[in-house]
């Protein structure tokens, strides 16, 4: 694949990204701590959201972990399940996926 020099700075550069959103939900979350009852609840409202943030940036940052390791063995661009080739225009949407169209579909 010619461009993987190109969409391996991607998935680092969004890995980065991933890793420093984190750090900034750890840091609010830590940083809540108020005695006030009506601000504590809502604290406890925005500590979900941001949880939710965080599980959702760890679960990116786990299939990039995996498309880099694919780039490693040699089988980044191919379909984990069928062998076939990953359209270059579905690499351009999400270059971290494993699976061509047709084998993500059934996925759902």
């Amino acid at each position: 694949m010619p461009d993987i020099k190109k969409r391996r700075a991607t998935l680092e550069a969004r890995l980065q990204e991933l890793d420093a959103r984190i750090l900034q939900i750890d840091e609010e979350l830590d940083s809540h701590n108020s005695k006030d009852w009506e601000e504590l609840a809502t604290e406890r409202e925005e500590d979900e959201v941001l949880e939710g943030m965080g599980l959702s940036a760890q679960a990116e940052i786990r299939k990039i972990k995996a498309a880099l390791a694919r780039m490693e063995t040699g089988e980044y661009g191919d379909c984990v399940e069928c062998g076939e080739t990953i359209t270059k225009e579905r690499l351009d949407v999400l270059p971290y996926t494993p699976f061509c169209q047709v084998c993500a579909a059934k996925h759902g």
